[in-house]
């Protein structure tokens, strides 16, 4: 830290805030990093975010805005499932934080869609709390993994939840749709049972998964099980998407792809090397990184802090922190090597994890990624070469 610091590198103060404001979950989804994989720490978290803890999050958060001149900052409601709160509990949250905090406080709830319902919906309009919503396709796709602890499927509820978000008054609330991908599930009839809800973004998510646990279709040390299945799932997407004169979605992965490739900045944790600017407090006050980091080992996530004790100065000040910072940096000498590194960035932190060396290696997906991000280039690279010769 000190050799960076002498370097003239600084931490890039929070911007996003994501809060867990209840540990359980009213779904069993077998994917699920939080439950089912290395970190089991929700087992001893109390259920609910108690005020008192509340209060010292919107004070910490208040203290890092001043400090750092921000005009805005992110707060994002997360779970567990974050609706096992009741509307009024999540009114009072969001009017805490905001009374407390001397900036623009965008507020956005992720769920799984279940108990999405008018009582809440009610509470996000008046306090204009955007929604994001799980959703994994159709209802087939959906139920594979989505389902309850006693095993039957929640596509009928979240279907019901999205058709009131989507329709009026609430339609401006909603944020897009949460998808992660199944490669046992059909690419296409998946996106086209998403764009059914006219989301306004599309995020597919790999499922997480580390070169210890390395996620359904790539086994073995190498990790690549002989191909590049989800690479070869989304490219499945992106072709017909990238046709569309007028695409019904923006797909975050694709955007973020095309952009990085142009020159831009990342905006996302998947791909690129931008810092990482948001935290994560626990229901008990606990400030840990990136929630993801539970898929790697248990406590990953962790900063030995709390909101009652520390400031989110001292969370940026932890190497863990500043790794996830500093971009180039902290690749491993393959990915630094790799063609398309400054686009895949790679890939997302948490799967590189290996025992033995830790986060530095290439991403557990790192076939899938080479393979997306290169069709990708070559198929705008073809269009680029075309409007060259049509102006010359």
């Amino acid at each position: 830290m000190a050799r960076l610091a002498d370097g003239g590198w600084r931490p890039t103060p929070f911007r996003q805030f994501i809060l867990k404001i209840h540990s359980r979950c009213d779904l069993a989804c077998t994917y699920c990093y939080m439950y089912e994989m290395a970190d089991q720490s929700w087992r001893s978290r109390p259920l609910r975010m108690a005020p008192d803890v509340v209060e010292a999050v919107a004070a910490r958060i208040a203290e890092h805005v001043r400090g750092h001149d921000l005009p805005s900052i992110e707060l994002i409601l997360h779970g567990g499932e974050p609706l096992l709160m009741r509307p009024e509990e999540i009114d009072g949250l969001v009017g805490t934080v905001r009374d407390t905090v001397d900036a623009h406080v965008a507020v956005t709830v992720q769920t799984n869609g279940v108990r999405l319902d008018t009582a809440y919906l009610g509470v996000f309009d008046r306090l204009d709390v955007g929604v994001g919503v799980s959703l994994d396709g159709d209802q087939r796709a959906h139920d594979r993994s989505r389902r309850t602890p006693g095993g039957r499927g929640s596509h009928h509820k979240v279907a019901a939840g999205l058709r009131l978000l989507t329709e009026p008054p609430f339609q401006r609330l909603f944020r897009g749709l949460l998808c992660t991908v199944d490669l046992r599930n059909d690419p296409l009839e998946t996106y086209r049972a998403l764009l059914e809800f006219g989301p306004p973004v599309i995020d597919f998510l790999l499922p997480h998964g580390t070169w210890a646990q390395p996620p359904p279709g790539l086994g073995g040390d190498s990790g690549d099980g002989g191909g590049t299945p989800y690479a070869d799932w989304l490219i499945a997407i992106f072709d017909d998407w990238y046709a569309q004169s007028a695409r019904p979605a923006g797909v975050r992965l694709f955007d973020e792809i095309i952009y990085l490739l142009v020159g831009g900045r990342s905006a996302s944790e998947q791909i690129g090397l931008s810092p990482t600017a948001m935290v994560v407090v626990e229901t008990d006050g606990e400030i840990e990184q990136s929630d993801i980091l539970k898929s790697a080992y248990e406590g990953a996530p962790g900063t030995g802090l709390h909101v009652l004790r520390n400031s989110f100065d001292e969370v940026l000040a932890l190497p863990s922190i500043a790794a996830r910072q500093i971009g180039w940096a902290a690749l491993s000498p393959t990915c630094a090597a790799c063609p398309v590194a400054r686009v895949c960035g790679g890939g997302h932190y948490a799967h590189r994890y290996r025992p033995g060396s830790g986060f530095l290696n290439p991403s557990v997906y790192c076939a899938d990624l080479l393979r997306l991000i290169t069709h990708v280039a070559n198929t705008i690279k073809r269009d680029i070469t075309a409007l060259q010769k049509d102006f010359r």
